[in-house]
């Protein structure tokens, strides 16, 4: 079988349909070689017939090989596209829409520099207009004696998009309707806690209490959902300013005192001196302190303390860890801790409850800030999760991401 021309433009059909198998021929892996041998005959069919866009590219960004799929994709023939530089025919955009052609963002260079394959990258591919694809793609080098080509797979999304998006319209809708009875009933039932409808007594106090609780946690579960569905939606933002962390801290702190007491655990706070400001969104750091906080209270036997300690991190980020001396996070749950709705099978979580969204809404917020969020972990020792936010003295500096 004759190799590709690298950069030749002149590349036949017949050669277009056989690059993958050439490619693969030429593989280092020859236990993968092996492996594959018998099945060889079948290889071209199943490239050509599969959905999912399949492109080869030289190690000097050309186009070598396509399938089917790729050029209708493309909405050009598979001779027009053959020997084109990449960023002449894919034209590689991020969901911003931002170019990633010639940066170090491009998935191309990054594949190359990193030598290992990059999965379930998201993009926006193709130059014709009207012909913009919207992609999920994987991108994977293969080194041959003719030197490293990369292929490209992409599966076209933007259907599925368009689904999630309605999706997340109704949820969005159906969550923001929920909200307005609920705060109704939670005003009313307060109403009566507060004696404004007659004297009660103890036993209807009690009962009412537990019905109150119940509505409130009902509005969280809607707000949240909710804060989720906008996010999706593209409606989340944060609106930055100067915070003295202290404030935001006591008032966290200060507002979970009854359920820290309830749960018989000891709420402290450490926060270094001076004291950091924060150019973040208070009301969005709250949330974060309230779900970490909430969270360690709930996963910590009685007697055992849950800490905010301040540090800073480096000239541009404050770092804040809520540390706990609770059960722990096994093994088995802790790649998924950032899931959302997942739940543990500890029997701690069967106790305590919950919903699985205030750990993805705080890496969220975190990440939105240019920050990050991780946790370590023991058994039966405790867990602390610690993250960083920007600190004020970049408000003079045009780049307020906090991208590290």
């Amino acid at each position: 079988m004759q190799k590709p021309n690298q950069d030749s433009s002149s590349t036949s059909h017949e050669q277009t349909a056989d690059i993958a198998s050439t490619i693969y021929s030429d593989a280092q892996d020859q236990q993968a070689l092996i492996l594959a041998a018998p099945c060889r005959r079948y290889l071209k069919t199943m490239i050509a017939s599969t959905p999912d866009a399949m492109i080869a590219i030289s190690q000097h960004f050309k186009l070598v090989g396509l399938n089917a799929a790729a050029a209708r994709a493309l909405k050009k023939s598979a001779s027009a596209l053959i020997g084109h530089h990449c960023s002449e025919i894919l034209c590689c955009r991020n969901l911003n829409r931002m170019s990633l052609c010639g940066t170090s963002s491009c998935p191309l260079t990054r594949v190359r520099q990193e030598q290992k394959a990059l999965p379930n990258e998201e993009l926006i591919i193709g130059t014709t207009p009207g012909g913009e694809v919207e992609v999920s793609t994987s991108v994977t080098p293969i080194n041959t004696e003719n030197g490293l080509y990369v292929v490209f797979t992409a599966r076209d999304v933007s259907t599925l998009k368009v689904v999630n998006r309605v999706r997340s319209n109704f949820i969005s809708m159906v969550s923001h309707e929920l909200r307005t009875p609920l705060n109704s009933v939670h005003g009313f039932i307060d109403l009566l806690l507060q004696g404004h409808m007659g004297e009660l007594n103890e036993e209807q106090h009690t009962y009412l209490g537990y019905a109150q609780e119940g509505v409130q946690q009902l509005i969280s579960i809607v707000e949240d959902i909710l804060f989720m569905t906008r996010s999706d939606l593209g409606q989340f933002e944060i609106k930055q300013q100067e915070v003295p962390l202290r404030t935001l801290i006591r008032q966290t702190i200060n507002n979970l005192q009854p359920q820290a007491l309830k749960a018989e655990v000891v709420l402290t706070h450490d926060i270094c001196t001076p004291e950091p400001v924060l150019y973040a969104d208070p009301q969005r750091v709250k949330q974060v302190l309230n779900n970490l906080l909430s969270n360690a209270i709930k996963f910590t036997p009685p007697g055992g303390t849950v800490t905010v300690r301040v540090r800073p991190y480096d000239e541009r980020f404050a770092l804040i860890s809520v540390i706990d001396t609770g059960y722990g996070i096994p093994p088995e749950d802790q790649p998924h801790v950032f899931e959302r709705f997942y739940q543990s099978n500890h029997r701690a979580q069967s106790k305590m409850g919950g919903y699985g969204l205030g750990l993805s809404i705080a890496q969220l917020i975190v990440e939105q800030h240019g920050g990050t969020i991780g946790f370590d972990t023991a058994l039966n020792k405790g867990t602390t999760f610690y993250f960083t936010l920007p600190l004020a003295k970049q408000t003079g500096n045009p780049d307020r991401s906090g991208t590290r």
